[in-house]
């Protein structure tokens, strides 16, 4: 039987981290024994705990040391970080540590760094003296990279000292919760980022086109809530397929109904983008005279389109080097204090691998199953709304305005 001493401080009770730690030793078929435990007073005070966890072997301790230490873990004795150099661009040396999103730090010549940009799966490298998070792709030959979990140090998130909205990973989703409340409680949030100059993000599919959520979208970039704009080829092709042809999949936007020729008109759309020389061309040219991209061009809000394997055209600014749009997309989330993922899975599962958890993240999808697996992605601040964004969107710019008037 191996054993080691642990440490864990913060809010380990009411944010379930202790029970959490000890449910995963057992799980693990571990042993612990409490050596300390010091209970906060206070709704501020953090707690203590110092746990002796026992493995039936070296190789057993060492599985379960890696997973308590994405719940904080801390070895008493604090060592510098372990670094070993990258034996060639994009190839890491053994044992390299994995990251999660949560906040990082590392100890470097008996300093503690914080790791900067942090994100889940990725790696750490040291490089003039700063702590980095990066991917794989962009690791180079001589690089010095994290191995192992000595002198690394991680943060989960903690229960809010104040009453929130905001739901850990695996909070509820149904659609029987009161949604009108909580979408004022996004907007009073949203009033609240912007006061203090903070940063919000739309993840939008191209469901928000066929509803009623366009004009809402439109709208709210006009009116300065959002601050970029992420999606793919298909939200650009259909907003500017309405503003030219009041069609969108070549169904008329107001009956509903397929117009004669309807299913041209989203190629139509992408050849006439392509001859104006983009979509920021278009508008500047009067082609493009509203709706989202038009909102953005006019507005200046950066937007990422990423592309995929089953785009026409596609777009002129329409990434289709996935890498890039990665690279592109994680510039973009730079200090964004809130991200708004509105019915697009796969989309919305890349930006959500890119986020620290520290983010707030607000999850909506016409299907349960959909906003389940968005919140158990990349945030332990979120919510989750299970109801069709034409409804969600408009509800909410409404919430908006009638804050701000």
């Amino acid at each position: 039987m191996k054993a080691v001493e642990v440490e864990f401080e913060g809010h380990l009770i009411d944010s379930m981290i202790l029970p959490k730690v000890l449910d995963k030793i057992l799980d693990l078929d571990g042993e612990f024994e409490v050596l300390e435990f010091r209970i906060g007073r206070r709704k501020h005070d953090p707690s203590y705990a110092r746990l002796l966890v026992m493995g039936k072997d070296e190789a057993h301790l060492e599985r379960i040391l890696k997973e308590l230490h994405k719940l904080g873990a801390r070895m008493p004795d604090v060592e510098d970080v372990e670094l070993s150099e990258a034996p060639a661009d994009k190839v890491l040396p053994e044992k390299f540590y994995v990251t999660t999103n949560h906040p990082t730090f590392v100890r470097y010549r008996d300093e503690w760094l914080a790791v900067e940009d942090i994100s889940m799966d990725r790696v750490i490298v040291i490089r003039n003296g700063r702590a980095l998070c990066v991917p794989i792709d962009e690791v180079k030959k001589g690089d010095l990279v994290v191995v192992g979990e000595k002198g690394v140090r991680v943060v989960p998130p903690e229960r809010p000292r104040k009453s929130t909205y905001f739901e850990f990973m695996g909070g509820k989703v149904s659609s029987e919760r009161p949604t009108e409340k909580i979408i004022e409680d996004i907007a009073m949030d949203i009033l609240e980022i912007k006061k203090r100059s903070g940063k919000i993000a739309v993840v939008a599919g191209p469901a928000v086109n066929h509803t009623a959520a366009r004009d809402a979208l439109a709208s709210m970039i006009r009116d300065g809530f959002v601050d970029v704009l992420l999606s793919g080829n298909a939200l650009a092709v259909h907003d500017i397929e309405i503003a030219l042809f009041r069609t969108s999949l070549g169904m008329d936007i107001e009956t509903g109904r397929p117009v004669p020729g309807g299913n041209r008109h989203h190629l139509y759309t992408i050849s006439k983008i392509i001859a104006a020389g983009g979509i920021k061309a278009a508008v500047e040219n009067g082609i493009v005279r509203e709706g989202i991209m038009y909102e953005c061009v006019k507005k200046g809000i950066p937007f990422i389109l990423a592309g995929s394997i089953r785009d026409d055209g596609p777009l002129p600014e329409v990434i289709t080097d996935v890498m890039v749009a990665k690279r592109k997309m994680k510039e973009a989330l730079r200090n964004v204090d809130m991200v708004m993922m509105l019915s697009t899975m796969l989309h919305s599962i890349a930006v959500g691998n890119l986020l620290p958890s520290t983010v707030k993240t607000v999850c909506v999808d016409i299907n349960p199953a959909t906003v389940t697996k968005l919140m158990d992605r990349g945030t332990h601040q979120a919510v989750g709304i299970v109801t069709d964004v034409g409804l969600f969107l408009p509800l909410l710019y409404q919430k908006l305005k009638q804050l701000t008037t």
